[in-house]
């Protein structure tokens, strides 16, 4: 028969050690196993996001991103030539906290299409944010002469009904986009 380990101080001790180390030594295999699929996933997960907002492309967008107060900005291009823009942008302002879209836009400053990335809205009102019949009124709208306010702010937009700060938070994230865009490249042809 084995022998009862007597429960003592130093036992116990010992044996809290052996099963930390134990577990530190599981988690760091799995954390290395599934670091390169889980990073793979989000570098695919941004090309789809990038691809679905801009212009074709056929270049690597993710080569040369550009950081601008927390937006982040893609140049993609189709034979060597700058096709339009991919900005990684987000608003704080959001009935839930925190919202991300990743807006297209072509040379002339133009929206070319806008997807939500992010956000916690709730579920059947500033959802609706994410949907195509409040995502169109931007598509072919240069906010450098569409007012992207919702209109009780004085704006051109319609806010969604009952989500007026879901809404305020979509245009305040578009904004920061075109503006981030704005300030970093000049070819733009923005005005």
């Amino acid at each position: 028969m084995a022998k009862k380990l007597e429960s003592t101080l130093r036992n116990m001790f010992l044996s809290l050690t052996l099963i930390s180390l134990v577990m530190s030594a599981a988690l760091t295999f799995v954390y290395l196993k599934t670091k390169g699929p889980i990073e793979l996933a989000a570098r695919q997960n941004e090309i789809n996001a990038i691809r679905q907002v801009s212009p074709d492309f056929d270049s690597d967008p993710l080569t040369t991103p550009r950081e601008v107060d927390g937006v982040t900005i893609y140049t993609v291009k189709k034979n060597n030539e700058t096709a339009g823009f991919a900005v990684k942008t987000y608003s704080d302002k959001g009935f839930s906290g925190h919202i991300e879209l990743m807006a297209g836009f072509r040379t002339d400053g133009t929206i070319n299409n806008i997807t939500v990335l992010q956000h916690k809205e709730t579920p059947g009102l500033g959802t609706k944010m994410a949907e195509p019949k409040f995502i169109t009124q931007f598509l072919d709208k240069n906010p450098g002469s569409f007012k992207i306010n919702v209109k009780k702010d004085g704006g051109q937009v319609d806010a969604i009904t009952a989500a007026t700060i879901s809404s305020r938070a979509f245009c305040d994230a578009l904004l920061r986009a075109y503006n981030a865009l704005d300030a970093v490249d000049s070819t733009t042809n923005m005005p």
